[in-house]
């Protein structure tokens, strides 16, 4: 897995010393020496990680990191503060300032590579959210949600067997947060599929092995995308290693700081909020691009590609496809007479009174203005035109209320009927036998079905 990571420090050696180790595990490289010049090169060469002294003159890596946590353009870039300090103070103002992790000074080569490698990781899946997320954003697709952001508190799940322990972190938890606690990892795995932006595992517990409960939680496809905080004896470097390869996104060291152990928690949990939200975005975009804004029904590009692939199976001895074509009859005179709005809600009540009487299987779209496309897969001719009777009297029967009732509506439609009668059916030839249902049905005075057959 290889990565571009820029190196921040002031000491020449100490960044030629890390350049070289990062260059022989076949990462792309870039350096800095100050912190105004990391500020530049992150925004500009976009590394994947950021290797970043905090002793440094002028800005040191406290101030460095937290304006690159600041500006929009590198704030998803995790950060490793790299420090001869090992006090719990530097490690909460590092946290605080928006620290991803830490290693100390002389640098355990191992170590390093395992925390790199879970960070990778973790970008590489943000990326594409963001990406994708960037794409709806293009396209005029932008699902609201940013409030989820910064709303307190995130339902962690602690798994551990050390009561003393548990009752430490669930007194610092309860604080902020809303936690709940599993002592067996059968339970805590139902637990964790359920909404929980964190999960807490102590790797040192006696009665279960707390390093495969997190290989099976990034294995079982409900649990995968939960964050999981390692705790870990400092002294167990075996274990520290495994769990970060085995997916664990951060360390927490025994015996547990519980103001240290806020600022992760803290950061787990706004960093899953963040991919949920992006992932709820992402959603919502490819929703969009399959159905009409103002109806809610499926759009033209939709309907295009479930009939092609109906009527191919239907060519091939599969199950016959019938068609509706649907066009409001004289709703230029809606838009003229009672303005734009006023046909928007014709429209929308059409959509509803078209989805109520077709069956679940049946695919109502709006094909463009006002007219309207139902693919019925399993349907015969015969059965399609009842079914487009059936809409044209509930059209008919009932007045459209517009602007807000104040107005009703009398609304009629002219409905096309086709379907797929042989090997030689095409996807275009429906839909033309369709359109020739509807423009006969308006030369016969409208509010009609009338039925092409081939």
């Amino acid at each position: 897995m290889s990565a571009r990571i820029l190196v921040v420090d002031d000491v020449e050696p100490n960044v030629r010393l890390l350049e070289a180790k990062l260059t022989l595990e076949y990462y792309d490289v870039v350096t800095a020496t100050d912190g105004a010049g990391a500020l530049v090169r992150a925004a500009a060469d976009q590394p994947d990680i950021i290797l970043l002294d905090v002793m440094m003159p002028g800005m040191d890596g406290f101030e460095t990191c937290k304006r690159l946590k600041a500006d929009p353009a590198t704030r998803h870039i995790p950060v490793v503060l790299v420090t001869a300090l090992d006090g719990r103070e530097d490690r909460i103002r590092g946290l605080e300032a928006g620290a991803d992790d830490f290693v100390t000074k002389p640098i355990d080569d191992v170590i390093l590579f395992a925390r790199v490698r879970s960070l990778v990781r973790l970008k590489q899946v943000m990326d594409e959210l963001r990406e994708r997320e960037e794409s709806g954003r293009r396209l005029g697709v932008n699902a609201d949600g940013a409030g989820r952001l910064r709303g307190s508190g995130g339902r962690v799940l602690v798994v551990d067997d050390n009561p003393r322990q548990v009752e430490k972190i669930g007194m610092q938890l309860v604080k902020e947060h809303r936690p709940s606690f599993e002592t067996l990892p059968d339970a805590a795995m139902v637990a964790a599929a359920g909404p929980i932006d964190l999960m807490i595992v102590n790797v040192a517990a006696e009665s279960f092995d707390g390093l495969r409960l997190i290989a099976r939680a990034r294995t079982d496809r409900a649990t995968r995308k939960v964050p999981i905080l390692a705790v870990v004896d400092p002294s167990d470097r075996p274990r520290l290693v495994k769990a970060l390869e085995l997916g664990a996104n951060d360390i927490l060291f025994r015996p547990v700081d519980a103001e240290e152990m806020a600022a992760r928690v803290r950061t787990q949990v706004r960093r899953k909020r963040y991919a949920d939200f992006l992932k709820e975005k992402l959603d919502y975009s490819l929703e969009m691009a399959v159905t009409d804004a103002l109806t809610g029904l499926h759009n033209r590009r939709y309907m295009a590609g479930q009939l092609q692939a109906l009527v191919g199976r239907a060519v091939q001895g599969g199950e016959p496809v019938a068609l509706l074509v649907l066009d409001i009859d004289h709703f230029k005179a809606v838009n003229d007479g009672f303005g734009h709005d006023a046909g928007d809600e014709v429209l929308q009540e059409f959509a509803v009174r078209l989805a109520t009487n077709v069956r679940a299987i049946d695919l109502p779209c709006r094909q463009g203005g006002e007219e309207f496309v139902v693919v019925m897969p399993g349907s015969t001719l015969e059965d399609a035109v009842h079914v487009a009777d059936r809409i044209r009297r509930d059209i008919a029967g009932a007045p459209f209320p517009v602007l807000g009732g104040k107005e009703m509506l009398n609304i009629t439609v002219s409905i096309g009927v086709a379907a797929t009668t042989g090997a030689g059916d095409t996807p275009e030839a429906l839909m033309k036998r369709a359109d020739e249902g509807v423009y006969a049905a308006k030369a016969a005075g409208r509010n009609a079905v009338i039925a092409r057959a081939a």
